[in-house]
């Protein structure tokens, strides 16, 4: 199979595709370097019209970001960089003149945010600050499932770098088209809609 050319001007890096390449990195190369479709297309549509419903009742409850302490806010926001874009389902100004993502999840809190969900709040954050220009050190998760439970992480310049990393690493296999490693837990792998391309 010849392996389309991918020029650095093609790439256009999303929250969702650093949370499928920290997943494990093959997903980079197999959807977007091979192109191979991952026949989720029904499941993300009935999410996708559950969560929009969801999402205008919880946005109706303003005590929400009253008790982060946010004094104005920006729905829907779409921000891009040359590295990285997205949509973030607010974005708040907090009394401190700092900024910060919230972002709303169908899902329960368990104790923590989720490790996928706090990936996602850092690529906004970092959105955010090449944006507008102003720190973005927190970000907020609304768990519908748990009451609207708000849930605070914290942002810190490790977290970025990390960031920084992953999507330099994308970048690279999709640029060169180089078949990258796979994920260290073969768990992760049994569920995984490109098992049957994928060399153990």
């Amino acid at each position: 199979m010849e392996t389309p050319t991918i020029t650095s001007e093609d790439i256009s890096i999303t929250p969702s595709d650093v949370i499928q390449h920290t997943y494990c990195p093959r997903h980079t190369y197999f959807q977007s370097v091979l192109r191979l479709p991952q026949f989720e297309e029904k499941y993300y549509k009935a999410m996708k019209g559950r969560r929009m419903h969801d999402l205008k009742l919880a946005r109706n409850k303003e005590y929400l970001r009253k008790k982060i302490g946010a004094v104005e806010k920006e729905l829907d926001v779409y921000l891009a960089t040359p590295r990285l874009r997205g949509i973030v389902d607010e974005v708040l100004t907090l009394s401190d003149g700092t900024k910060a993502p919230l972002d709303y999840k169908y899902a329960k809190f368990k104790k923590r945010i989720y490790k996928t969900h706090a990936l996602q709040l850092v690529c906004y954050a970092a959105l955010i600050e090449e944006t507008y220009g102003v720190p973005a050190t927190r970000g907020y998760a609304v768990y519908i499932r748990s009451s609207h439970h708000v849930a605070e992480l914290k942002i810190d310049d490790r977290a970025k770098e990390r960031l920084r990393k992953e999507i330099d690493e994308i970048r690279e296999i999709l640029i060169n088209g180089k078949f990258p490693r796979r994920t260290r837990s073969k768990k992760r792998c049994m569920d995984c809609t490109y098992r049957n391309y994928c060399p153990q």
